[in-house]
């Protein structure tokens, strides 16, 4: 959802979004939903004014960011740390713990694409008073980069060669290739500095021990003052941050648990929290909590598809270390290409997006959708049961006993569907299920506590990261403007496996040479028009394979107080980037 995904779930807005501080159009303009009123306004300052109410009913479980895989992690874990800069939603990077933004016209970007150096802000602490200095930002590195730290941020920088320290407040980054992305490392939720003198010792696969992962020492607006995963974080204002008269809330609540209709109607209705974290509710539904009065609806469409993953490998199989979905063992009917088009073609993506997302989802099945440079105009769907079954026909898949499940050589073709619990996503299930049994499949669905399925933890094995079941559903899409490092994910090296302690984003373990090839020259090509076509032939190249489905361009939607003003929400960064900012006005 992330992203290793990030971005799993939801879930991450584009250059679409426009400024928040224009007239919001409730449920009715989803490119573009503004607040109305936005500017600074006099008001009393009582402490309900500058306590701050967030609620996830998607609660987050880990917060250092650089193990997380879930968006609700990331978004806790942003109020307490800081990357280097961070592209907002007109795809401007803005320095944060950066002295400014790195240049071919400063001499800060290598004219030759291998190297760029980053002037650090001086005078920034930790929030427990130490100096922040590039040795953090080296540690990060080395940190991220640990084989036994499993970390899922590594493949943003497997691409470094070297990061050092030229002097206190300067870092110079080496890249091993010829990389227009030289953005890419250290900014955005994958970028966050971690300080050294608190996770030195835990640079190792001791890492998952260390209490700082759930205490964070950070260089951000507020610091941690008591942390219950999966139920509630506390925050109080940094007093040490480097910004003068930020942040405006004195303390702040993330409250977890309920489902996304209740989450809705706190903020939407009966105005118990000021915002509400990744409403995916079925459109109709949220129109009439809307009608509440005691909030509005804010949905930006950014990056994020819903998708539905293959598993390349077989689930049902084990190594010898007890290892399933392993590549030893490919799946046994998801080889097949005919087998997975007629799964694409079973998948009736108008139905799920009208009548689940409404204005909230599109149609598609395309991996990236923005920038708009990078989104192909020749990736089509279509919805074709008849067509299914016959290329299930073809590939020898055929009910031979008048069961209704289809078999072939004494293996009936039966799948577990597992994804995140959510109310659209059971629905969507439903109907995907329906569709399947119609051609002979037979599907059993599995739904996930949220806080398991994006956990990223090695132990267990109901993540995304392992993959033990023949479909999964969730979110996610690039992290910055460059999709190099989200493509990235379907790469041969990125199959996630016990060897990596499946911290890799490659889930479903498609591997083709030919699309590495491409993915290489994508990385390395300098002239943007050819750079964007290649990543559009990508794109293509997948789609052809059929090496995933996607469903739905999803909006990241919100719920947010009348009274909450400041929220500029981006599409390459948690959806906390700039809580310093947000504000309290009355009405």
């Amino acid at each position: 959802m992330s992203a290793t995904n990030l971005r799993a779930d939801i879930d991450y807005p584009k250059n679409m979004i426009r400024r928040l501080f224009l007239p919001l159009v409730i449920l009715s303009c989803f490119l573009s939903i503004t607040f109305a009123a936005c500017s600074p306004q006099d008001a009393p300052t009582t402490q309900n004014d500058k306590n701050l109410k967030l609620l996830y009913w998607q609660s987050p479980t880990i917060l250092n960011p650089h193990l997380a895989t879930g968006f609700k992690d990331f978004d806790a874990a942003r109020l307490v740390y800081e990357p280097l800069a961070s592209y907002d939603h007109s795809d401007r990077l803005i320095p944060l713990l950066a002295a400014e933004i790195p240049s071919r016209e400063n001499g800060s970007v290598a004219a030759d694409g291998k190297s760029v150096t980053w002037k650090l802000r001086s005078g920034v602490t930790w929030s427990d008073g130490e100096p922040f200095t590039a040795k953090d930002v080296v540690f990060t590195y080395n940190f991220i980069m640990n084989p036994d730290v499993g970390s899922s941020s590594a493949e943003v920088y497997a691409g470094i060669e070297s990061v050092e320290a030229l002097d206190d407040y300067t870092i110079k980054i080496t890249f091993k290739n010829i990389t227009p992305g030289w953005s890419v490392p250290f900014t955005g939720q994958r970028g966050l500095i971690l300080p050294e003198h608190i996770f030195a010792s835990y640079n190792n696969s001791n890492i998952r021990s260390a209490r700082a992962n759930n205490q964070p020492i950070g260089t951000g607006p507020y610091k941690l003052v008591s942390f219950q995963p999966g139920d509630l974080a506390l925050y109080e204002a940094n007093p040490n941050y480097w910004e003068p008269d930020k942040p405006f809330f004195e303390r702040v609540e993330i409250k977890g648990g309920g489902d996304a209709t209740s989450a809705a109607r706190a903020v939407l209705q009966t105005g118990d929290f000021d915002y509400a974290f990744n409403l995916q509710v079925e459109g109709h539904i949220l129109q009439q909590l809307a009608a509440g009065g005691k909030g509005k609806i804010l949905a930006n469409f950014g990056s994020y598809v819903e998708r539905i993953m293959f598993n390349f490998t077989d689930p049902n199989q084990a190594t010898a270390d007890g290892e399933r979905s392993s590549v030893q063992f490919p799946h046994p009917f998801f080889s097949d290409k005919r087998v997975r088009q007629a799964f694409d073609l079973a998948i009736d993506r108008d139905t799920i997006a009208n009548q689940l997302y409404g204005k909230t989802g599109r149609p598609t099945a395309q991996l990236i959708v923005i920038p708009a440079a990078y989104r192909s105009n020749q990736i089509n769907y279509s919805h074709d049961l008849e067509k299914a079954k016959t290329l299930l026909d073809e590939a020898g898949w055929k009910d031979t006993n008048n069961n209704g499940i289809r078999d072939r050589d004494g293996l009936e073709m039966r799948v577990v569907f597992q994804t995140s619990v959510n109310p659209v996503r059971q629905k969507t299930q439903e109907i995907v299920k329906q569709s399947l049994e119609a051609i002979g499949i037979r599907v059993e669905l599995k739904s996930i506590d949220p806080g398991i399925f994006f956990s990223g933890d090695p132990a267990n094995t109901d993540t995304i990261n392992h993959f033990y079941a023949d479909l999964q559903m969730l979110t996610t899409g690039n992290e910055s403007p460059d999709p190099g490092p989200h493509m990235k994910w379907w790469t041969c090296g990125e199959i996630s496996q016990k060897e990596n302690n499946w911290q890799r984003p490659n889930y479903a373990r498609y591997c083709n040479p030919q699309y590495d090839e491409m993915w290489r020259k994508a990385t390395t090509e300098l002239d943007p028009e050819k750079r964007a076509l290649l990543f559009r032939q990508m794109d293509e190249f997948l789609r052809e394979d059929v090496a995933v489905m996607p469903i739905v361009e999803r909006a990241t939607t919100t719920g947010i107080s009348n009274t909450l003003t400041g929220i500029e929400p981006s599409p390459w960064d948690a959806n906390t980037w700039d809580i310093k900012n947000w504000q309290r006005q009355s009405i």
